[in-house]
């Protein structure tokens, strides 16, 4: 039973003045199963001219959207006289996963990736294939699905929440404020249309609805500081901290990234070059947190 008691004003704000705030998170973007098996989807994105870059598109995710889930239950009336009972039998989700990504002005990559997904999906060529069936531009087309087990991604896609004292923890393994959401046979079901127009110019952004079967809240992965010796550009852990000393790097002393990001990458996200004598970066991204 609640019962009202004194406390002081320490121990209110040692409870509530650390809130979780929306601008921190990272998330995982997969292939299909046997992506990279011989014809698989690593093939066909080569075939339609798409340059893979899974470090890019991640960075390139400006927004995420949490899933929920609720319980279906039965209603039972007549057990107790004037109560009705409701019992769970079982576990709904919802049925799609929303991710937001920046198009960045190089090669459109969000756009042609997840365009390209959907086309592995439906089976689309540009010129008739092996067993001459008619390709796209013909009036004689016709779609011809993928098997799901090849175009599904079981288990890859991820959204793992983090916070700031996560990343500028001085314990480099510290796994708290952290959550995980992992989504069990997931694959991209439709990409929002995008508007572009002579007004006043925005950035452009490629919404991509996935669906999936369900998922799990699992252990993030530990929070590691990036060595000395790590060259430019390698990551072995979204969190990583990018290093005060590494000429390489070209970060800002004591920055700390959401995901390790080169001092020379412009694609999208307006970094601008580092400075030949201090390694420092100046960012106009406004999108992406970047602590």
């Amino acid at each position: 039973m609640a019962s009202v008691k004194i406390v002081n004003v320490d121990e209110i704000k040692s409870k509530l003045l650390h809130p979780a705030t929306t601008s921190h998170f990272v998330v995982s973007i997969p292939q299909p199963n046997y992506g990279g098996s011989a014809g698989g989807f690593d093939k066909y994105l080569r075939d339609n001219g798409v340059t893979y870059d899974k470090e890019k598109l991640e960075l390139l995710c400006c927004e995420a959207i949490l899933p929920g889930s609720q319980l279906a239950t039965h209603s039972i009336s007549g057990d107790f006289h004037g109560a009705t009972h409701k019992h769970a039998y079982r576990r709904q989700f919802d049925d799609r996963i929303d991710l937001s990504f920046y198009v960045d002005a190089d090669n459109y990559l969000a756009i042609r990736y997840f365009e390209t997904w959907i086309k592995y999906i439906v089976g689309e060529s540009f010129v008739p294939d092996e067993k001459n069936r008619p390709g796209v531009k013909s009036q004689e087309y016709f779609y011809r699905m993928n098997y799901p087990v090849n175009y599904i991604a079981q288990q890859d896609l991820s959204i793992i929440k983090f916070e700031k004292s996560t990343v500028t923890s001085s314990k480099a393994n510290k796994r708290a404020s952290q959550l995980m959401y992992s989504f069990v046979d997931a694959f991209p079901i439709s990409i929002n249309s995008m508007s572009v127009s002579y007004d006043t110019a925005s950035l452009l952004k490629c919404s991509v609805a996935f669906s999936y079967v369900r998922y799990y809240i699992d252990k993030a992965p530990p929070v590691t500081q990036q060595s000395n010796s790590s060259s430019a550009g390698a990551i072995s852990n979204p969190f990583q901290q990018a290093n005060t000393n590494n000429a390489t790097t070209g970060f800002t002393s004591n920055q700390n990234l959401g995901v390790n990001v080169p001092a020379t990458t412009t694609n999208g996200i307006n970094l601008a070059a580092a400075n030949a004598s201090g390694n420092t970066v100046q960012t106009a991204f406004s999108g992406r947190s970047i602590i």
